[in-house]
């Protein structure tokens, strides 16, 4: 499956998808770090009528469990260090390279904690989708949980959508809500986010690759 964008503004812009194709659909995933995302996508990829496999997984970091869970699945992995590159930009271009050859239909964003650029965004922008544990477009940006304990919200939750240039400001693909309790700490809702997050991550990447789907201004539709 693969998506084109015409060259319109993000408002405007209707994305189109090609109709899913009897082959599973191909996902390459970027994690940093444990892989608790990645491992669910992992599961759900066994059984053939899911509709997808991922065939690769990438990292900014070496020495993560991602990484680990990848080798245990025998599914090839990558690593690119931001560190390594004399500019950001090239950092970029070399992620880019190296999950387009792998033909994904569907890149997806597991914990994946660096922000890609221009080029990755040209090449994936309306197949690369990431989930934030808050009900955006309140709280983005790294503290959701704890944002929204602080602002005194009575319901919580995780966005699933598809990334674009800004922070946690692409089109909406799903989102759930849980309840604030009163007794919450950061941490207690943080881990009932991640319980329901993990679900809608893999109930909607099967939706997506089994369906198809389109992107109209801000609206995400499956076909």
């Amino acid at each position: 499956m693969t998506a084109s964008q015409q060259p319109d503004d993000r408002l405007s812009r209707v994305t189109d998808t090609v109709a899913p194709s009897a082959e599973p659909a191909r996902l390459v995933v970027l994690v940093s770090g444990s892989g608790s995302n990645l491992q669910a996508l992992l599961d759900a990829c066994a059984d053939p009528s899911y509709g997808a496999q991922v065939v690769a997984v990438g990292a900014d970091r070496d020495g993560i469990a991602g990484l680990d869970r990848a080798a245990n699945a025998g599914v090839p992995t990558f690593v690119h260090k931001v560190k390594e590159y004399p500019e950001r930009v090239d950092w970029d271009r070399a992620l880019t390279a190296s999950v387009a050859s792998y033909k994904p239909d569907l890149v997806v964003s597991a914990g994946f904690l660096k922000l890609v650029g221009e080029d990755f965004l040209e090449a994936f922008g309306d197949r690369y989708i990431n989930t934030h544990n808050a009900l955006l477009p309140a709280f983005p940006g790294i503290h959701g949980p704890r944002d929204a304990l602080e602002y005194g919200v009575k319901i919580a939750g995780a966005t699933l959508f598809f990334v674009d240039g800004g922070v946690d400001t692409g089109p909406i693909i799903a989102q759930v809500a849980v309840a604030v309790e009163d007794d919450d700490t950061e941490e207690t809702l943080t881990e009932r986010i991640k319980e329901v997050e993990r679900r809608q991550l893999v109930e909607w990447v099967g939706r997506l690759v089994r369906d198809g789907w389109t992107i109209t201004g801000r609206k995400v539709r499956l076909k």
